[in-house]
């Protein structure tokens, strides 16, 4: 009788491969420096938009008009910053997912299902939500895509500002999940918001792509080739109608992401190295100084949850992703027949799926392109993305910091190095030579504790030994004392 054949439980945010550890582990530290410089950036943008005295400097700044105006580029700053600027943004996007896809962990189509169903659940709920909202309340439809995009940068400077120590596969997952998201947002930026399009231009853009990932593909070096060159594929692809960010996402995908052989990195991760900086820390920040100086009056805010408009976004990002996240990341474990990791719960899934709902860069660029016409609605939308993603931060940081001593636990047994090597203990317990050194560090700490205990059982002897002869001198003088 044969035995029955079983088959191994896979775990959901089960322990990352260690290259995939190091590769989440650099890029978020980048992502917290910017997501840091991101909020610095928000703040100074609502106080120099809101000081009465200031008002007029910020308004004069963000519409001030540069660029040659014979190449249809002659933009305000606050519009080189979304179209330009951002373009950086996902450019870098764009490489994170071609490597996640093809090197990384998601590779692995069951691996790569749980962020991609789990980000279209997220982007879908948030859209319903919002478009509820508005039907019942009789507000407009355009903005249904507003509340659907994740800010990872953002997300990531709550964590660091809140001091949790989130496990890596947790921190990986909500990487990823807004890498798809942001994939995701860009489609639709590109089919529902672009109205006219000049196929001369859009031509020409792809042609620029075609010879981009011609060279790359022979092998060409050198910034001075591809920088012009993605600057004209950048200004072909704004004139066409699209929006420009599509050419960043575009040229990203083309980078080659595997190694080849004498290789340590491959060409999409050196670039992606260098420009990350560059995205996090200045473009980003710069997009957010010039999109979110919007009006917080009273009664500004006030209004954000009595228009449909307004509050569909609040619920969209505070609602919408929680459930939308945790209920796609459920049913995908539950129709894979996937458990979750030992070391955590489904209520710290919640907790990241309500962190997700910091909408913030890509949301604001989403209602700028929704409500393009309508000032005054594009600013109560952007007060509306603000309000929401503060709102997800703080009910974040309450579930998150109910846990936090158990994660603290978790981060310091993947970081335990005793033998020393640069490579945490938990990922070579199935490696003989790591416990043969551990064996070897324990026998001379063994050895070491023997010494120190042989000089105190001689220093208790000998302090034994002058008492005893000091109890037996005293005996002898008092019975030596006359009656």
């Amino acid at each position: 009788m044969t035995a029955p054949r079983t088959t191994a439980t896979r775990k959901v945010f089960g322990r990352l491969s260690l290259p995939e550890r190091t590769f989440v582990a650099d890029a978020l530290r980048t992502e917290t420096v910017g997501g840091v410089l991101l909020l610095v950036a928000a703040v100074a943008a609502l106080i120099w938009a809101n000081i009465p005295a200031l008002h007029d400097s910020y308004e004069s700044v963000s519409h001030f008009h540069l660029g040659p105006a014979a190449l249809g580029l002659n933009l305000s700053i606050a519009h080189w910053a979304a179209d330009g600027l951002l373009a950086v943004f996902f450019f870098v996007a764009g490489i994170e997912l071609k490597r996640e896809l093809v090197a990384g962990d998601l590779k692995d189509p069951k691996a790569a299902m749980l962020p991609v169903v789990a980000a279209l659940c997220g982007m879908a709920v948030p859209a319903l939500v919002y478009t509820l909202t508005n039907v019942t309340g009789g507000g407009s439809l355009e903005g249904w895509a507003v509340p659907t995009a994740t800010d990872i940068a953002f997300a990531l400077a709550v964590l660091a500002v809140i001091g949790t120590s989130l496990p890596s596969a947790l921190r990986a997952f909500l990487l990823t999940l807004a890498v798809v998201d942001d994939l995701f947002a860009i489609l639709i930026i590109a089919v529902f918001f672009t109205d006219t399009i000049d196929f001369a231009a859009l031509g020409g853009a792809v042609v620029g792509l075609a010879v981009f990932w011609l060279l790359l593909r022979k092998g060409v070096r050198g910034w001075y080739v591809y920088v012009p060159l993605a600057l004209v594929i950048w200004a072909l692809m704004y004139n066409s109608g699209v929006h420009a960010t599509i050419a960043g996402v575009a040229m990203g995908l083309m980078l080659r992401c595997t190694t080849r052989e004498g290789e340590q990195h491959s060409l999409g991760e050196h670039i992606e190295h260098v420009v990350r900086p560059l995205s996090a820390g200045l473009a980003v920040p710069l997009f957010a100084l010039f999109s979110a100086g919007v009006s917080l009056s009273g009664g500004a805010l006030g209004d954000v949850f009595t228009k449909p408009e307004t509050l569909g976004v609040v619920l969209g990002l505070v609602v919408g992703k929680a459930v939308g996240i945790f209920g796609g990341t459920w049913l995908t474990a539950r129709f894979t027949r996937a458990s979750l990791s030992d070391d955590l719960e489904w209520a710290d899934v919640f907790a990241v799926a309500t962190l997700a709902g910091i909408g913030f860069t890509v949301s604001l660029l989403i209602g700028e392109l929704a409500f393009d016409g309508d000032a005054p609605l594009t600013e109560e939308v952007k007060a509306a993305v603000l309000m929401g993603s503060v709102i997800a931060a703080l009910l974040a940081t309450v579930l998150l910091k109910v846990r936090n001593a158990k994660y603290r636990r978790l981060c310091e047994a993947e970081e335990r190095d005793e033998d020393l090597d640069g490579i945490p203990d938990i990922y070579e317990e199935d490696d003989p030579a790591y416990h043969l050194r551990m064996a070897d560090i324990h026998d001379r700490k063994a050895a070491e504790h023997r010494r120190i205990a042989e000089l105190k059982a001689a220093e208790l002897t000998d302090s034994q030994r002058r008492g005893l002869a000091e109890v037996t001198g005293g005996a002898g003088e008092e019975n030596d004392r006359p009656a």
